[in-house]
């Protein structure tokens, strides 16, 4: 019986590896670096946090500082 991509050795025995999958490099395009994605998540995560620290200044009444000081 014949595996797809198995090696045989001169004993007739075949390899225990894994057959390596096929590299391809995807063109959908780069996500890192300063790309416009990229700013509008920075941007939209700095939004939700700004107004997280905001809501929790007027839920409790202390700043994230007050807080962390009565730990």
């Amino acid at each position: 019986m014949q595996y797809k991509g198995a090696i045989i050795d001169e004993a007739g025995k075949m390899n225990n590896f894994a057959i390596e999958p096929k590299v391809y490099v995807d063109e959908q395009g780069d996500r890192t670096g300063f790309t416009p994605y990229s700013e509008l998540t920075n941007g939209r995560l700095a939004m939700i946090g700004f107004l997280s620290l905001i809501a929790l200044e007027v839920f409790t009444g202390h700043g994230i500082f007050g807080l962390l000081q009565n730990l």
